[in-house]
């Protein structure tokens, strides 16, 4: 049985309350991608992403390392829809071509601080939050501090509501990224992708 993808909607035929964020994201993207447009669905969904996304785009986390979690959790989470964008992101700001393959096949990072941000939110993901004292030393041994690993949680925190969503509403991936295209190393079953 097969579920029909989440309907989409524009600027002009969103929720009342969801109008502003879609005009507001088109302004700021030149277009409103996928996600957004099945979250309007939602306006608090959309509300409480866009806060979460501009929250941590504020963080002490450089812009680097912040496309680090979002990409490891997209990663973590399957998120098909998710890694082309951020692949594209990361990109834009200028993170080396390696470390973004490193990231989309879900290997060590070269750059060794980076590569803890990197463990550091695989094991927040992966238990939940419920990491393992050691995992925590090792972030701070590398550099980073208490309030970057809770900007971390904020990170997964942003990345669960666009994975979740992708997930449930069956995204259909943005032309824009469409070169982009990405499967989960372990689910290529050497196809082309």
């Amino acid at each position: 049985m097969s579920i029909k993808p989440f309907k989409q909607f524009t600027e002009i035929t969103a929720p009342e309350a969801s109008k502003e964020m879609l005009e507001n994201t088109k302004k700021d993207f030149g277009m409103i991608p996928n996600l957004e447009s099945v979250m309007a669905a939602a306006p608090t969904l959309l509300s409480s992403y866009n806060h979460c996304w501009e929250e941590f785009k504020s963080s002490s986390l450089s812009a680097i390392e912040q496309q680090v979690v979002y990409l490891t959790v997209n990663f973590e989470n399957n998120c098909e829809y998710c890694v082309p964008w951020h692949t594209m992101l990361s990109q834009q700001e200028n993170m080396p071509a390696t470390e973004i393959q490193n990231l989309r096949d879900g290997t060590a990072l070269e750059d060794k601080k980076l590569n803890e941000l990197h463990q550091f939110t695989k094991s927040m993901v992966r238990t939940r939050g419920a990491i393992a004292p050691a995992d925590l030393l090792n972030f701070k041994a590398a550099g980073y501090t208490d309030q970057q690993a809770l900007e971390v949680v904020l990170g997964v925190a942003t990345k669960v509501m666009s994975n979740y969503t992708n997930a449930l509403a069956q995204t259909p991936l943005d032309e824009e990224v469409a070169s982009l295209r990405w499967k989960k190393p372990s689910l290529r079953n050497n196809e082309e992708y």
